[in-house]
């Protein structure tokens, strides 16, 4: 064999793994949080707490502008149930924190119905900076941060995903139909089990325990997750042979 081809087989200047291949790929990763028209492919992040770095640096819309905190999550960053909200409001953006003002309170108290705690869920948002004036999230401020919470559902990787409210709803699958409409209805995306359900502000607002109302709706439905969640562990654990 030639000298010419044996260097040849050692030629990596097209090697993925060269130092320009590997600078080129750090200098990307920085530039994330800055310009929404760099893209976040799947397994860009290994931990919530890149996630979370990002966040807080980000400006992929005019959202980052006033925040004073992002909201990434909080909950069990592996648990088999994730809850997706529409926005962080006021409290969330002060502490950090998705669901901590009377919503998240109440959402405690709808999953402490059917015995599970903040050891079994992982609550996130559709957006991680607060609207002006608490508003809904445009489409374009949804689809800039959308990125970071398909990270997210990739590195939780939950059985069961809860969708909060019409927003969220179409935040993640693009369903447009109001929450009447499909709440408390099992739905597949991407493989994995989803149920839209009245967002907790909602049941605020509608505080009648009466039946075919939205609290006595919420009852059903997350008496319905409580028992898919279970089924779910039961097949996990039956031996097949």
């Amino acid at each position: 064999m030639s000298s010419e081809k044996q260097l040849s087989l050692f030629d990596l200047s097209n090697n993925d793994d060269s130092p320009e291949s590997t600078s080129d790929s750090d200098s990307d990763f920085s530039l994330i949080p800055t310009d929404v028209k760099i893209p976040i492919p799947s397994g860009t992040y290994q931990t919530m707490e890149q996630i979370a770095v990002h966040c807080n640096q980000c400006h992929r819309c005019e959202l980052g502008e006033n925040r004073t905190n992002a909201v990434i999550g909080r909950g069990n960053p592996k648990a088999e149930i994730m809850i997706i909200g529409e926005a962080p409001g006021q409290n969330e953006d002060e502490q950090g924190l998705p669901f901590v003002g009377r919503s998240g309170q109440l959402l405690d108290k709808i999953l402490q119905s059917v015995e599970l705690s903040s050891d079994d869920v992982y609550i996130s948002n559709a957006a991680r900076c607060r609207p002006p004036e608490n508003r809904t999230p445009t489409l374009k401020e949804i689809e800039a941060c959308k990125p970071y919470l398909l990270e997210q559902i990739r590195l939780v990787d939950p059985k069961i995903i809860l969708l909060t409210g019409a927003t969220a709803v179409k935040a993640l699958t693009g369903d447009k139909r109001g929450i009447t409409k499909i709440r408390g209805q099992w739905m597949e995306w991407e493989g994995r089990l989803c149920m839209p359900i009245f967002h907790p502000s909602y049941l605020l607002r509608n505080p009648s325990r009466e039946p075919g109302k939205p609290k006595w709706l919420m009852w059903q439905d997350i008496q319905a997750v409580k028992q898919k969640l279970e089924e779910l562990q039961s097949d996990n654990n039956s031996i097949d042979f």
